[in-house]
């Protein structure tokens, strides 16, 4: 008895252990942002974007709040790690692609700040949580984590958060890179705080027990359509990140705000949502858009490799592959068991 007890808390704790996995692997490792050389950052990324992922997925399923709440949330995630954790939204950027600063204004580089709000969101948080959703399918309602899960999670996050911090800002940047350190005015850190805390009240209290749909369903076009509309969708992201390192100094930076505020991120949060609403939404549909886009991701993040040889490229490449192949096989286990049904 004591040994399928011991097996079933393995079997429990399965999904949160991947989740923590999987987020970094998506947002960091597979595009290629972490590199094989910086590979042991690997176990503090865990803690903060896999504990972020986790707690916010805890928090939406306990208190049965909905998708906007967990949007709300992923952006307070994404704020936290752009103005009080890395604060790679505040500092000068480290790539300027060709030497000069761009879209910077009162100490925040804000076409890469809407950039990170919008990738960390949807990696760290929708992509891995719906992911790993499709791995267990059969833990797809449950909390995953209980008190003991949390007593773990929580205190990692903050260890996690504390030492990307230092290793950033205190490491990286000064001793690495050679740079000057840098120190936000404390207003923006106070500004940060405020504005994660508004988050985090409207997704907890406001949003609690409201309807998670505000539009009229519509009929969802295929999975391939999806696949392809997300891996576009990714790439015209990356394209926005490469702006934001001023790869086209002289292109309007209002131009480049609004294009994706409204492309990149209003038009999928007005229309996926009432896909997902449509009584013809099923997991293949769910499959899809997250392949699809992880496939983008991942293209995309290959122009970055270009002049790199080596151990980086190699590593790049190789968990590419493999993930594709994971990709391929969890899809044929989909639809067999969708065929089942």
């Amino acid at each position: 008895m004591k040994v399928e007890n011991l097996e079933d808390k393995k079997r429990a704790f399965a999904p949160a252990i991947t989740l923590m996995l999987m987020a970094p692997l998506l947002t960091e490792i597979l595009p290629g942002a972490t590199r094989f050389s910086a590979i042991f950052v690997l176990p503090i990324e865990m803690t903060v974007w896999g504990g972020g992922a986790l707690l916010i997925r805890y928090a939406v399923r306990r208190w049965k709040l909905g998708w906007l709440s967990m949007l709300l949330m992923a952006v307070g995630l994404a704020i936290a790690e752009e103005c009080l954790i890395q604060q790679t939204s505040l500092a000068p950027l480290v790539i300027k692609l060709k030497g000069e600063t761009y879209a910077r204004a009162f100490g925040v580089n804000y076409v890469y700040f809407l950039w990170a709000i919008i990738y960390e969101s949807v990696f760290v948080v929708f992509l891995s949580v719906y992911l790993v959703e499709l791995i267990f399918p059969d833990r797809k309602d449950s909390l995953w984590i209980g008190k003991t899960g949390m007593f773990f999670v929580v205190p990692l996050f903050f260890i996690g958060s504390f030492l990307a911090w230092f290793t950033w800002t205190h490491i990286a940047r000064v001793k690495v890179l050679h740079l000057q350190a840098y120190n936000p005015p404390l207003i923006q850190i106070i500004i940060a705080l405020f504005a994660i805390c508004i988050l985090i009240f409207i997704a907890t209290v406001t949003l609690k027990n409201k309807p998670g749909n505000f539009w009229v369903p519509i009929k969802p076009p295929s999975s391939l359509i999806l696949g392809i509309s997300g891996a576009i969708w990714a790439i015209l992201l990356y394209g926005l990140v490469l702006l934001g390192f001023g790869i086209a100094p002289h292109f309007p930076p209002i131009i480049a705000v609004a294009a994706g505020v409204i492309f990149l991120g209003a038009l999928p949060v007005l229309i996926l949502p009432r896909f997902i609403a449509s009584a013809f939404w099923t997991v293949i549909h769910q499959y899809g858009l997250i392949c699809g886009t992880i496939t983008g991701s991942m293209l995309a993040g290959q122009i970055g490799f270009v002049d790199t040889t080596g151990p980086d490229l190699y590593f790049k490449i190789i968990t590419n592959i493999i993930a594709i192949i994971l990709l391929i096989i969890l899809g044929f286990k989909l639809k067999s068991r969708a065929n089942a049904n």
